[in-house]
This record gives C-alpha cells, structure tokens and sequence, in this order.
C-alpha cells in the first residue's frame, strides 16, 4: 500500500514517485542522446540538419552561455554539488506541495535536466552539447548568429523555468485579493 501511496500522493496530485520517475526519464533520454553524439561525432564535428539547425558535437566545461569554462576547474566540482543540493531541495518542494501539478511538473524538469548535466561532469568533466541553432537577428549577440549549443538536459531546465513562471503568475492571478 506504501507503493501506492508513494505514486498517488496526497491529495489529488500525483506522488513523489511519480515525479522521480519523471525525472528519471528526462536523465535517461539525455544521456541515451548524449551518448549517440560521442559514438558518432568527432570533437568540433557540425552535420547541417537545416538551414538554422545543425547537429554538433562540443563540450562545455561551465554553465549555461560557457560561464566559467574557463576556470581552472573547479566549476567542475561546484557544478555538480549546485545540482545535487538543488535536487535535494527540489525532492523537498514537491513533498511539500504535491497538489501543485504544473509547479510538480516544473521543478521535476529542472531537476532531471540539472542532473542529466550532472552526470555529464562526473563521467566525462564536461557537458555534452550537441544541438545548435543559428537565427540572424543573433548576429548582434552571439557570434555569426549561432545560439550556444545545448543539450535535451537544458531544455528540460528551459521547459521547466517557463513552466515555473506560468505556474507562478497562474497562482498569483488566483489569489485572492
């Protein structure tokens, strides 16, 4: 019966185990994707998909945009204590409000994608980027128009920041007041 319960949660949104589940195949698809790039990509090798849409392979040693990649190190190690202390906090704000679906939803996303990128430092010290998009209104921004590389684990972290702040001005727009 705990098995059940841990699934279906109080209330009437689903349980913890449902949304570790969730999380769960967010970091199975990255890596299953992650690793495909590094069996069939060389280092810096770009295969044109479309005209603004390209498979690359790279590897980012820091955070989102490169910040910190060229640090001497370090950012290795903090990067996967700030997703493993994120996770734990995440784990704690779902069991604390469980009837909140889409917040649920959210903040499962940022977590399966922040360690998806976790894993990623542990095994190989870098994160594996391999989807690039170049748009031209960019150009002014981002060098020839290309938006940094990225992977499925940060657009689960993108997917689950929209779905926090749709969650948030839902919410606030239901308040009484």
């Amino acid at each position: 019966m705990a098995e059940v319960a841990l699934f279906r949660g109080r209330g009437s949104g689903p349980g913890l185990g449902f949304w570790l589940g969730l999380a769960v195949l967010v970091i199975a698809a990255d890596q299953v994707t992650k690793q495909l790039v590094l069996q069939h990509f060389r280092y810096g090798e770009v295969s044109p998909v479309t005209s603004f849409f390209n498979l690359v392979r790279v590897h980012n040693t820091g955070a989102a945009f490169n910040f910190l990649a060229e640090a001497s190190g370090w950012q290795r190690w903090f990067f996967v204590v700030l997703g493993l202390v994120v996770s734990g906090f995440i784990v704690w704000m779902i069991r604390a409000h469980p009837q909140q679906k889409l917040f649920c939803f959210a903040v499962t996303m940022i977590m399966g994608g922040a360690l998806g990128n976790v894993l990623d430092r542990l095994l190989h010290g870098y994160v594996v980027d391999f989807l690039q998009f170049r748009f031209g209104f960019l150009e002014p921004i981002f060098a020839g128009g290309y938006f940094p590389s990225f992977n499925l684990a940060d657009s689960a972290i993108t997917l689950g920041a929209v779905c926090l702040i749709a969650d948030e001005l839902v919410r606030v727009r239901r308040a009484p007041g």
